[in-house]
C-alpha cells in the first residue's frame, strides 16, 4: 500500500497544477470558477475574492450546482495546496474536464501580494439559525450574508405584507421597513397574521416591529407610520433595495410603481381579491421587464373597483401570494432563479390552479417609455380603493 506522501504525488501527477500568476490572470478575466475547499475557520482568515465556498467533505455532493458546466475552468485552492490536489482528482472522476489545483494553496496566493480579503462572517448563533440555508449551494455563508445585508420595504402590514414579513424575516433579511399607517383592527386579524388581539388599537407599524424582532433579533425593523404619497415616496423608497407592494388600493400600486421606475428599483408586486391572487415582479434596470403601467396604464373606473370591505377576501389567500412576493424578494436579493420578470401569476384558489400570462414593456408606457416623466410632481394619483387588476377577468 502507498504512503499517504506516494499516493499525494501520484495524484498531482494525475491532475493539473497552476501557479498564483496564472491563477490569478484566469479569475481576473473571469475565466475560471473558484472553488475554496478549506473549513470555515480556515475560511474567516481570508478568502479570495470570487471564490466558492465548499468544506472538502462536501465538495463532490456540491460541486454540480455551483459549477453545472463540467467544460467550465475550475480552480481548487486549500490552505497550501493538499486537499486541493485531491480534490481535482475527484472532480476529473466526476466528469469535469478542465480542473486545476492551485499549487500552494491560499498562503502562497497571499504570499505572492494577490489580493485576498477578510470575509464577513455569522455567527456561531447565526449558523445554527441558519444551517438549513448554508446546507444550499445556491445560497450558503455569502448567500445568507447578502440576506443579512439586504434592506426590503414593505409597502403595508396587511394581508401581503404580513405574511411576507414573517417569512423575509425568519430568512434573515437584515432590515425590513414597514410602512402604514393604520392601527390594527379585529377585522383585520382573520388574514393580517403578524398581529394579536391584544394589539387591537396599536398602530400596525409597531406591532409587526414587536412580532418580527420577537421571531428574529438579527433583524432591524425601520417603521414608517405615514401615508404613502407622491412627496415622500421618492425619499422612503430610495431607502431600500427592494420595494413589496402589498398596497389594497390602485393609487398606492401606480405610486409604488412611478417611484420605483424613477429611482430603478426593484417592485415586487401582489393583489388578492376574494379567492384570486396575482403576482410579478417589475425591474426597472432590466431593459425587457415592463412596469405596472404597461400591465395597466390607468387604473379602471371607481364602479368596476370594489372596495376590500365590500368585495371580502379569503383569509388564506393572502399568505400564498404574500409567500410568493417574499419567495420573489429572496431570489432577487441572492441572484438566484427566474424572477416573474415578464410573467403575471395568476392564483385561483377554489379551482386551486396557477395559470401564468407573459407581459411585454410597452414602448409607448406613460411610465418607462421614451416619454417618461422624470418627476411625480405632475402624475395624479386617484383615490381608487382596492381590487385586483383586470387581467385576472
Amino acid at each position: 500500500m502507498p504512503t499517504f506522501r506516494e499516493l499525494l504525488e501520484q495524484t498531482r501527477a494525475a491532475i493539473r497544477e497552476i501557479d498564483v500568476s496564472t491563477a490569478r490572470a484566469m479569475t481576473d478575466a473571469g475565466d475560471a470558477a473558484l472553488i475554496d475547499v478549506r473549513e470555515q475557520d480556515e475560511i474567516e482568515q481570508g478568502i479570495i475574492p470570487g471564490a466558492v465556498t465548499i468544506p472538502r467533505g462536501f465538495l463532490e455532493s456540491r460541486v454540480e450546482q455551483a459549477v453545472p458546466d463540467k467544460d467550465a475552468r475550475v480552480v481548487i485552492y486549500c490552505a497550501g495546496g493538499t486537499r486541493s490536489a485531491f480534490a481535482a482528482k475527484s472532480l476529473t472522476e466526476l466528469g469535469y474536464t478542465n480542473v486545476a489545483s492551485l499549487a500552494g494553496g491560499f498562503n502562497a496566493w497571499k504570499d505572492a501580494g494577490a489580493p485576498w480579503q477578510l470575509p464577513k462572517s455569522l455567527t456561531p448563533d447565526q449558523r445554527r439559525r441558519y444551517s438549513r440555508h448554508l446546507l444550499i449551494p445556491e445560497v450558503g455563508e455569502a448567500g445568507q450574508q447578502k440576506l443579512l445585508d439586504a434592506r426590503v420595504l414593505l409597502v403595508g402590514a396587511g394581508g401581503l405584507g404580513a405574511p411576507a414579513a414573517l417569512y423575509l424575516a425568519a430568512a434573515g433579511v437584515g432590515t425590513l421597513g414597514v410602512i402604514d399607517a393604520d392601527a390594527v383592527d379585529d377585522s383585520n386579524l382573520q388574514r393580517q397574521v403578524i398581529h394579536t388581539t391584544e394589539r387591537i388599537g396599536q398602530p400596525k407599524v409597531e406591532s409587526a416591529r414587536q412580532t418580527i424582532e420577537a421571531l428574529n433579533p438579527d433583524v432591524t425593523v425601520v417603521t414608517h407610520q405615514v401615508r404613502l404619497t407622491k412627496e415622500n415616496a421618492l425619499d422612503l423608497l430610495a431607502q431600500y433595495d427592494i420595494i413589496l407592494d402589498g398596497s389594497d388600493n390602485f393609487a398606492t400600486r401606480y405610486l409604488i410603481n412611478d417611484a420605483c421606475v424613477l429611482l430603478g428599483k426593484p417592485n415586487v408586486h401582489g393583489s388578492i381579491f376574494r379567492f384570486e391572487g396575482q403576482a410579478t415582479t417589475f425591474v426597472p434596470d432590466d431593459e425587457t421587464s415592463p412596469c405596472y403601467r404597461c400591465l395597466f396604464p390607468e387604473p379602471p373606473p371607481p364602479e368596476l373597483a370594489p372596495s376590500c370591505a365590500e368585495a371580502g377576501v379569503l383569509g388564506v389567500l393572502p399568505g400564498t401570494i404574500g409567500m410568493i412576493q417574499a419567495t420573489e424578494v429572496a431570489k432577487l436579493i441572492l441572484g438566484i432563479g427566474e424572477p416573474l420578470i415578464g410573467r403575471l401569476l395568476l392564483y385561483d384558489a377554489l379551482g386551486m390552479t396557477f395559470r401564468e400570462l407573459k407581459i411585454a414593456r410597452d414602448p409607448d408606457c406613460p411610465m418607462c417609455g421614451p416619454d417618461a416623466p422624470t418627476s411625480l410632481a405632475a402624475i395624479t394619483y386617484s383615490d381608487i380603493t382596492c381590487a385586483i387588476g383586470a387581467a385576472t377577468a
